[in-house]
């Protein structure tokens, strides 16, 4: 596994407005519910995707089925799912979002297949790291 160093994750964390979340819980229990509000006092503006919860509001969003119904172009796709899962969600970003710039995917996340589908595309990949830790230790 190689992610980006410090600098790059900074930039990426610099530059990225608009994120689709996908595996975004209602439970403020769950860690994504968690990152998704941090993300979103940082500026971010977070999209959540979650078939269980779409066409309710999470967080002051509209929550979406999947990325292919995400109306708007995303910066990142940061993912909360299962590692086996990661390749499936990576093709659907990439046919949604040609313009994807990054592909993010939390602690515990792993797919080696999803990574390299997104870098055959130019799209930057970041793997088992979260951006609400990231984003502390690299901006303050």
């Amino acid at each position: 596994m190689q992610n980006p160093d410090d600098a790059a994750i900074r930039d990426i964390l610099t530059e990225t407005r608009l994120i689709a979340l996908v595996g975004a819980s209602a439970n403020p229990a769950r860690p994504s519910h968690g990152v998704m509000r941090f993300l979103q006092s940082k500026g971010y503006r977070v999209i959540p995707v979650n078939p269980g919860l779409a066409g309710q509001d999470l967080l002051g969003e509209a929550v979406y089925a999947s990325v292919a119904e995400v109306p708007q172009e995303v910066d990142m796709v940061d993912i909360f799912r299962a590692s086996d899962a990661v390749p499936g969600v990576v093709t659907a970003a990439l046919a949604r979002w040609p313009g994807l710039r990054t592909v993010w995917m939390q602690l515990g996340v792993v797919s080696k297949e999803g990574a390299e589908i997104a870098r055959a595309r130019g799209v930057t990949v970041v793997q088992d790291r979260c951006p609400a830790i990231e984003y502390p230790r690299l901006i303050g």
